[in-house]
């Protein structure tokens, strides 16, 4: 029975249809166009928590890492202009990263549209293309219609980001209220169900398949399918790779994960991505990331392609058996008609190779003898000591690939990271939002010295918050992915990559905020324990090697059979 409530006003409608879709914490910044929302947000504190970010930009972030870690729709609220664009980054990272979010703004008087207002800015065109759907309301009547539908497209099918902009006088006139949930928008599918031929030929060239080959990415960790899909993998035994945003839905420990592919991956499975006779695509989009040159990326194989969006299907690889669908119930499906199979010889020439990986790089890295800190050995560090459980949110550069390298992950949804966008400054207010969305886990967030000083002042909302979230930086005094390519490409010339940094831990007390500086092996252990230990949240900055390169790696636009090891 729809919910009815007799003459109230926009903003308090808006409170109750965020009441109703069950959202129960917000992420946001005030302003004058949003003002009569959070007035009336003032009333309901104790039913909707609002986290006040330092930053629209943050306020996004915050909203992603929350979404990422409980598969919720994630909700933040910024004022027109200034507010609503700086929101826009994180958006399209929602965007590009399928994370449902329901954005919305506040916006001058319908009066007051086209005018150049103060603060007005078109928000609905600027975010048209990092959108899901966006819409702007102007009439008070609409807003339950709109912000039902609007969560309804954000959750369903590939989940992405919603942005709706209100009118001040729509939130200000009166009406008569009632609430419906959206189950159906015409003209939209989000849930194909895969057909019974795609199921069938998938499974004939699985069952007659020698030396086939999985790469999962995040479709199997938004469908929830990681059981499904882990009884998938042991019954046919194909070795099976992830993309950076798939990792965690099979634990890396698993005998069958042989890692991550990628311009970072691993050795074995890029290299043998053109080699084996079948890829088996599971919620990916064949990211240039991953595949490199597609003119030579498995031009030896067959693909089978599993993905709801039919759009990704034979956009950048072709798909001989593209079954379209949600990734649980195409698996649930495909499992009757697959054979239990044995893959050991080929699953052998995967352990060589990362027997190669191990002694080559992995080994020096993460238990080096002697010289400066790695990343590498502080992320292992750091696996020993939370026993593999922690959600890893990182920002964006080398300590990126070298905590999604070498970061093992045994549970579900651990690592929170920008994929496609790549954002740099995603990875504090990110880490806020999953340690909010998931208080019983502990959360560390990996950053840069670059990344780290892009969204510093989001530690403020730390501060206010109190949030429990654990900070390691990996400084290494500069722009170190961009240095790495300099280093190898441009001869060395380090141009604008190195930086002159503040005192992390003296900025970290201006916070309250409980810090270290660790400069040396012997302190390493016990300091990332007291971190630990620390009731609430912690700095802990660590000096590393200035120019540690990250192995192995794939040159832009090469093979991936190009894969360089040093």
């Amino acid at each position: 029975m729809a919910k009815q409530i007799n003459n109230i006003s926009g903003a308090e409608a808006i409170i109750h249809c965020l009441l109703e879709e069950g959202v129960d914490m917000l992420f946001g910044y005030p302003g004058g166009a949003i003002m009569p929302f959070y007035d009336e947000l003032y009333k309901f504190q104790k039913e909707l928590h609002h986290v006040l970010t330092r930053h629209e930009q943050g306020a996004a972030h915050a909203a992603q890492g929350y979404a990422r870690v409980n598969g919720r729709v994630g909700v933040c609220v910024a004022t027109s202009g200034p507010g609503a664009t700086n929101l826009v980054t994180g958006i399209a990272d929602a965007q590009i990263d399928s994370t449902p979010l329901v954005c919305i703004t506040g916006q001058v008087t319908r009066e007051l549209l086209g005018s150049d207002a103060f603060q007005e800015t078109d928000i609905v065109g600027i975010s048209t293309p990092v959108t899901k759907w966006n819409y702007q309301i102007t009439r008070a009547e609409e807003i339950p219609e709109i912000m039902a539908k609007a969560f309804y497209i954000a959750r369903s099918g590939r989940p992405g980001p919603v942005l709706i902009d209100i009118t001040k006088n729509a939130q200000f006139d009166k009406f008569d209220f009632s609430y419906e949930p959206c189950k159906v928008v015409r003209s939209y599918t989000p849930k194909p169900v895969a057909s019974e031929e795609s199921l069938q030929a998938a499974a004939k060239l699985i069952n007659e398949s020698k030396k086939p080959m999985i790469v999962f990415g995040q479709g199997v960790v938004i469908s929830e399918a990681e059981e499904v899909f882990q009884q998938m993998v042991e019954k046919t035994n194909i070795p099976a790779a992830w993309t950076i945003l798939g990792k965690s839905a099979l634990h890396t420990n698993h005998p069958l994960n042989v890692g991550m592919v990628g311009m970072h991956g691993n050795y074995a499975p890029n290299l043998l991505t053109n080699e084996c006779d079948l890829l088996i695509a599971v919620g990916m989009r064949f990211d240039d990331r991953v595949t490199g040159d597609l003119k030579t990326y498995a031009k030896q194989a067959k693909v089978i392609h599993f993905d709801i969006d039919k759009a990704e299907i034979n956009k950048n690889v072709y798909a001989d058996v593209a079954v379209l669908g949600d990734a649980k119930e195409s698996i649930e499906a495909l499992l009757p008609l697959l054979n239990e199979a044995n893959h050991e010889d080929w699953m052998n020439v995967f352990k060589s190779k990362k027997a190669i990986e191990q002694s080559q790089i992995i080994d020096h890295v993460i238990q080096p003898t002697e010289g400066p800190l790695t990343m590498a050995e502080v992320i292992h560090k750091i696996n020993i000591a939370t026993n593999n459980e922690a959600v890893m949110v990182t920002d964006v550069g080398q300590h990126q690939m070298m905590t999604c390298r070498y970061a093992e992950s045994t549970t579900k949804r651990s690592n929170i990271t920008s994929g496609g966008l790549g954002t740099m400054g995603f990875g504090l207010p990110a880490s806020i939002g999953a340690k909010l969305g998931a208080e019983e886990r502990e959360v560390i967030s990996i950053m840069g010295d670059g990344g780290f000083q892009m969204n510093l002042q989001e530690l403020g909302t730390i501060f206010q918050t109190k949030v429990g979230v654990k900070i390691v930086i990996l400084n290494n005094e500069h722009l170190g992915m961009v240095r790495q390519w300099q280093e190898l490409f441009f001869d060395r010339r380090y141009a604008s990559t190195v930086m002159d940094n503040p005192d992390f831990v003296k900025i970290a007390h201006g916070f309250d905020i409980p810090s270290k500086c660790v400069k040396e092996r012997s302190e390493l252990e016990s300091s990332i324990q007291e971190m630990l230990d620390t009731k609430g949240p912690y700095l802990l900055e660590v000096k590393v090697t200035k120019e540690e390169n990250v192995f192995p790696m794939i040159p832009s636009g090469c093979s991936v059979s190009d894969i360089r090891l040093s």
